[in-house]
């Protein structure tokens, strides 16, 4: 029954688009008509995806068509998990579109971008539920070509053109990696089918490199650093709802993969543990550093987004090594706190890119030193972006201080060890700590520089609040993200169902030990409550005294003659100190002030920052190979007989290698 529903879900998916290619252009209709799709699909999605913890069937269906016989769909615990924020974020960001990208202000776009908004959820619900690899390499494409079309629906953009561009190039290597990967899973366990091998069937280096194969082309998708280059361009010049989608969910799908592969293996070695956790580390501090040193709003966010991907692995590293080290409770925990996190960051980052979306389409610029005071002009939004900020950040009483909560709790834990898994929280409890603190400054220099001060171009000054249709999907997002944070207990049987699948294959104890057990939720509870009391106490003392003692002066000038809005701080100088800690890494460009004369002229200070591995690595070394490669130039003229040519060339060559000419020379000599 599940199945079904999902299935129809997806079906109802990959169709809502088809209105709007269809309904003239600049129709409402046509959005309204999408909306409505996705949300039916959506709901009955959510149906399935409830049934799969309630009443789950184990069975795995069929596909009925000859090309995919052996195909199998199903869904467990683990699926419906990740189904959730494909369903919430997919229907919430299709209303969002209603009035941010209207068919009226984008009559080019708007018909194929909602075509592939549909498509990219169909591939995402088909790749979760496929157990068969080509089911699942079916969705994952669907997904990466629907993604392409989405970053760069704004084509006319130079800016959009190369971003798709690089996300083109970075999915479809990570494509070629997972093909690899399915054809060694096939060699070695003689089936396509996606179910936990047996004990000792898969040999130790076999393993090895599917693990290889596997992590990086799910890490690449996830935006794992070294392997994030695609994603700050990706995020930052597609529409602000379609990052939404692509942060909260579609970097999940990457997650998603992870989780499933490690699920396939009854033994890992620790160094797989080991691995992860470092490589979570390197992502969540330096993907919050290179937010910090960010002037894009949405690049911040997108920096962001490698962060929390950091958090979630860290705490997947850690249930790798307490599988390894047979300790079921650090495997639980880990696993309870990055899948909490996926679920987390699936509603504080698509409530933030909403946000994000609003300032721009009523101000028209991303650029943080261009805005300032739109708290005044928009009051709705500045205060849900503000619970994001505070979500993100992992303050109480919202769901992001929960997830990390939980990983605080098995870092700790671990150093109870006696097998020499100690050192996981001299890592990893250290590193979360910091990665707070860093998030909690960048979010800070986020909203006062966007929504407090003074506007300081004339963009702010014309700012209006977004309309209803905008407003209503990140008031939802913030509501879920308070009763998550505020009623932990509620994940709790979704959280035990999709651990008891990732550990259903490991050696040992551990898929029956419930996180009620190990998490006191009675403490959780105790701290949200003390913290939203305190809040509300300080909210209403504040509006008790502002309406008593109000008066309006001047905000101290410095003893400058004739202040501006300049005179205030700008995001830049507000982290310059917490950057130049990272100063080795980040290695920002800047351009100092100049002063000489008498009488100087104007001059100021800047300082822009390139990705390490895209701007420092990969196009010098593209430039480079361009440069060595441009006598194979001379073979594109451009001329159709020429390409018939170099075709028939090509199948000669190819017959050649396969035709046994010399046994038919051989008998032709013979005659």
């Amino acid at each position: 029954m599940s199945a079904a529903l999902i299935c129809i879900a997806a079906f109802l998916f990959a169709l809502s688009g088809v209105p709007a290619l269809i309904i003239r252009s600049g129709s409402d209709g046509a959005a309204r008509a999408h909306a409505a799709m996705v949300l039916l699909g959506a709901s009955l999605g959510l149906v399935g995806a409830a049934l799969a913890f309630f009443r789950p069937d184990p069975a795995l269906y069929a596909f009925p068509w000859p090309a995919a016989r052996d195909s199998l769909v199903g869904v467990d615990a683990l699926s419906a998990f990740f189904l959730f924020p494909i369903f919430a974020v997919g229907s919430l960001g299709a209303v969002y579109g209603i009035g941010y990208w209207s068919p009226r202000e984008h009559p080019r776009t708007g018909g194929s971008l909602r075509f592939f908004w549909g498509l990219i959820l169909a591939g995402m619900t088909l790749l979760v539920i496929g157990k068969h690899a080509l089911v699942f390499l079916l969705g994952w494409e669907t997904m990466a070509l629907s993604a392409f079309f989405l970053v760069s629906a704004e084509d006319e953009k130079s800016e959009a053109r190369n971003a798709g561009f690089v996300y083109l190039i970075a999915t479809h290597a990570g494509t070629l990696a997972l093909f690899g990967f399915f054809a060694l899973w096939r060699a070695a366990t003689g089936s396509f089918e996606l179910s936990p091998a047996a004990p000792s069937s898969i040999p130790p280096s076999m393993a090895a490199i599917l693990l290889a194969s596997g992590l990086f082309g799910f890490a690449l998708k996830a935006g794992v650093m070294p392997l994030h280059f695609w994603l700050p361009g990706a995020h930052a010049n597609a529409p602000s709802h379609v990052s939404a989608l692509l942060s909260g969910v579609m970097l999940k799908m990457g997650v998603y993969g992870l989780m499933r592969t490690v699920s396939l293996f009854p033994g890992i070695a620790p160094f797989w543990g080991w691995a992860l956790l470092i490589a979570g580390a390197t992502s969540g501090v330096l993907g919050i550093a290179f937010a910090l040193g960010q002037k894009d709003f949405k690049r911040l966010l997108a920096y962001s987004s490698i962060e929390n991907v950091g958090i979630i692995l860290l705490g997947v590293g850690l249930a790798l090594l307490g599988r390894s080290y047979q300790r079921a409770e650090l495997a639980v925990l880990g696993l309870g706190g990055s899948l909490l996190h996926v679920w987390n960051h699936a509603l504080f980052k698509p409530l933030l890119f909403f946000g994000a979306g609003s300032v721009m389409h009523s101000s028209g610029t991303r650029q943080i030193d261009e805005l300032g005071a739109l708290a005044r002009r928009m009051p709705g939004t500045a205060f849900l972006f503000l619970l994001g900020s505070a979500a993100i950040s992992a303050l109480p009483p919202l769901n992001g201080f929960v997830s990390e909560f939980m990983l605080y709790l098995g870092f700790f834990g671990s150093s109870l060890s006696v097998r020499g898994i100690s050192a996981v929280m001299l890592l990893g409890a250290p590193v979360l700590a910091m990665i707070g603190a860093l998030a909690v400054s960048c979010f800070v220099k986020l909203y006062g520089a966007v929504f407090l001060g003074e506007p300081r171009t004339v963009a702010p000054k014309l700012a209006h609040e977004a309309p209803l249709s905008m407003l209503v999907p990140m008031v939802l997002l913030a509501l879920l993200c308070a009763v998550v944070g505020m009623f932990p207990s509620l994940t709790v049987p979704y959280l035990d169902g999709a651990i008891s699948v990732m550990l259903a294959s490991a050696q040992g104890p551990g898929q029956t030990l419930s996180l009620s057990a190990l998490v006191p939720f009675g403490v959780l509870g105790a701290v949200t409550a003390i913290t939203l009391g305190a809040m509300l106490s300080l909210g209403f003392a504040f509006l008790f005294y502002r309406r008593r003692t109000e008066r309006r002066a001047g905000t101290w000038d410095c003893g400058y003659l004739s202040p501006d809005a300049r005179v205030q701080y700008t995001g830049a100088s507000f982290t310059r100190s917490l950057t130049s800690l990272f100063r080795l890494v980040l290695k920002p460009r800047e351009r100092a002030p100049e002063i000489s004369g008498s009488f100087p002229e104007a001059s100021g200070l800047d300082a822009e920052l390139d990705d390490p591995i895209l701007d420092r690595r990969l196009i010098p070394l593209s430039a480079f190979v361009r440069t060595r490669l441009r006598w194979f130039y001379r073979f594109q003229q451009g001329e159709t007989h020429l390409y018939l040519l170099y075709v028939l060339v090509a199948l000669g060559l190819l017959l050649a290698a396969h035709l046994p000419i010399r046994r038919i020379l051989l008998s032709l000599f013979a005659e």
